[in-house]
């Protein structure tokens, strides 16, 4: 058997054996543990109205959400580097910059422009966001 045949051999067993191994670990023991399924089905939907209500809800959720909840949302991304507060940490502190020019700012990170050394962290976490998401954050950084 060829050196190339028996990495094919033992990357198949790898592929195969990985998510046979996974289904016989499974650490619950009844089928169905992970669905919610006839007589529970039924019960949640009576409770909420089923999926469609509960999207419908939080849409109403959403389209009622002031720019600064909308904003505090979407903030969760920054706290790593800014702070919870927008004090700054990794990053630079956001609390006290007028929002005008946080969006800017935001702007030319999605725009690929370079503000600063950390300037690739900040391109793909500014691609992601709309101008709506970028308004809202500049509102919640505001509000803090």
């Amino acid at each position: 058997m060829s050196k190339s045949n028996i990495f094919l051999f033992l990357f198949l067993g790898f592929a195969i054996g990985l998510p046979l191994w996974a289904i016989n670990a499974n650490q619950y023991s009844r089928e169905g543990v992970h669905a919610c399924v006839g007589e529970c089905y039924e019960a949640w939907k009576d409770e909420t109205g089923g999926i469609v209500a509960v999207a419908q809800a939080k849409a109403l959720a959403k389209a009622e959400a002031s720019p600064e909840e909308l904003g505090k949302a979407a903030y969760i991304g920054c706290i790593a580097c800014h702070g919870a507060n927008g004090e700054g940490g990794i990053g630079p502190a956001l609390a006290g910059q007028p929002p005008e020019e946080l969006v800017a700012k935001l702007v030319q990170y999605k725009n690929g422009e370079t503000r600063g050394t950390q300037s690739a962290l900040m391109w793909s976490q500014a691609s992601a966001l709309s101008s709506d998401d970028m308004n809202n954050i500049a509102a919640f950084v505001q509000s803090l």
